[in-house]
């Protein structure tokens, strides 16, 4: 049971770290910084559709193999759980292409006159889809940091039993009175009551 337990945290912790690592390299929305361009959006579009693929994968895989074991249903339900706000920050990346695709397009069609007026106009709708992603990504690794605790809790219990139960076993009793006088040697005399 320890090992499964041990398996399920690490790899909802590591999940954790795949989200806070997606959300750390996320365009600024500083505005002493330069406007997101499409490229860097649809490659953290990219990574963080994989890292929902892998948490719809660790549910299947839970699922499949741990249906009828009731270890792996905590995990199961953190990766689960974990999907809706990775959904929420894949939407909000998602309005940033399409609206950084569009200022692409217009430039493209209408030259560059124009292009920067158009993108400062559009930055403060870009800096909060993106602050929206930011704070689902947080959402979604703080989720998967919470199972992982959750999942871990019964390991740390199963622990605490096992020691006491070595405790227990390793401490000295005192014999029976009657293991005692069996257990003396036949040649010696011994005291009745």
């Amino acid at each position: 049971m320890t090992d499964t337990s041990v398996s399920n945290v690490l790899a909802l912790r590591t999940s954790a770290l795949g989200f806070d690592a997606l959300r750390d390299n996320l365009p600024s929305t500083d505005p002493h910084h330069p406007s997101p361009d499409a490229v860097t959006v649809a490659r953290r579009l990219t990574e963080l559709s994989a890292l929902i693929t892998d948490l719809a994968d660790e549910v299947l895989l839970r699922s499949a193999e741990h249906g009828l074991e009731g270890r792996s249903a905590p995990a199961t339900v953190g990766f689960a759980a974990a999907i809706r706000p990775a959904c929420e920050a894949a939407s909000a990346l998602g309005a940033v292409a399409l609206r950084l695709s569009v200022l692409d397009q217009e430039e493209h069609l209408h030259g560059p006159l124009g292009a920067k007026d158009r993108r400062a106009a559009e930055r403060p709708l870009l800096d909060s889809a993106l602050g929206i992603a930011r704070g689902a990504l947080r959402e979604t690794a703080e989720s998967l940091r919470v199972a992982a605790a959750t999942v871990s809790l019964p390991s740390l219990r199963t622990q605490a039993a096992l020691l006491r139960s070595v405790a227990a076993a390793s401490s000295p009793r005192s014999l029976p009175p009657a293991a005692v006088s069996a257990a003396a040697p036949q040649n010696r005399m011994t005291r009745g009551r």
